[in-house]
């Protein structure tokens, strides 16, 4: 355990001021300094929560885990795209111009029809998948301090106000509020696509405007420590991480129509009412 001593030559402590920026936001935790912070989630930095509080905040706050999706099959994506009732009346008309000897109607009909169910197809298919690799992110081991003690627990248990050891390998389990740091570096191409790894800090950041890439006194879920080591504490978890809303927006837009679908909708709404007026 000598490697996670609070000592100089392992950490920068924090910089205390008495001017405390007012966040104007749940997630602005870049804006606060760290004692604050721990103040305000009642713990002790020397300790860490104990097992009471961990499980009231469980039941408070979940699992630290994104939800399951079940993976839809081939033939299922595929079903949805031809399942919207306006592609069923394209085709019913593909069909009735096909009977009525008009094939070059009946071509152009299957051809927009097709090639929506193409696009639609591929696009659920890379929905599913980023998903997918999302919850793989959430899958993964932390160190904690609980009760004086460090420990091994799954990623999933973290609750706000647990105080997580990392050190260079280790995936960042959920959103900290970085504490002490001794030369961190982190990855974190899976969240803002940089590929250059970023040095951060426990400092509070000047300004209020910071993109995620520029909030160098946090570490985000999913993300990887590839050099040095810190102490940070969970401020998010489960779909309250900045990985959770990705992983948030790609289950909404699997529920949307692609701009294709829209148009196809409003331009078969148009033929429905011309059919009835006639």
């Amino acid at each position: 355990m000598a490697r996670y001593k609070q000592g100089k030559a392992y950490f920068q402590p924090a910089i205390m001021t008495h001017h405390l920026p007012t966040p104007t936001a749940r997630d602005d935790w870049h804006l606060r300094e760290a004692h604050e912070l721990m103040q305000a989630h009642e713990v002790d930095p020397a300790h860490g929560l104990h097992d009471h509080q961990v499980a009231q905040r469980t039941l408070e706050f979940g699992a630290n885990a994104l939800p399951s999706t079940d993976t839809r099959s081939l033939w299922a994506l595929l079903w949805e795209q031809f399942s919207d009732f306006m592609i069923l009346v394209l085709l019913g008309a593909a069909v009735i111009s096909g009977v009525v000897g008009d094939l070059v109607d009946t071509l152009v009909i299957l051809v927009i029809v097709l090639l929506n169910a193409a696009i639609g197809l591929v696009q659920s298919w890379r929905a599913d998948q980023a998903l997918a690799a999302l919850q793989r992110l959430s899958e993964a081991q932390a160190t904690v301090l609980r009760s004086g003690q460090v420990q091994q627990v799954p990623a999933q248990v973290l609750v706000p106000g647990d105080i997580v050891l990392l050190e260079a390998g280790n995936q960042v389990p959920a959103d900290l509020r970085l504490i002490k740091t001794a030369q961190l570096k982190v990855d974190e191409s899976a969240l803002t696509g940089e590929s250059v790894t970023v040095d951060k800090h426990p400092h509070v950041l000047e300004g209020s405007d910071h993109a995620l890439g520029d909030r160098l006194n946090m570490a985000f879920k999913g993300t990887t420590a590839t050099h040095g080591r810190g102490h940070g504490l969970v401020v998010a978890t489960g779909m309250a991480t900045e990985l959770g809303k990705v992983a948030g927006l790609l289950d909404q837009g699997n529920q949307r129509s692609t701009p294709l679908q829209l148009r196809l909708a409003a331009f078969g709404k148009r033929v429905a009412l011309a059919v009835l007026a006639i």
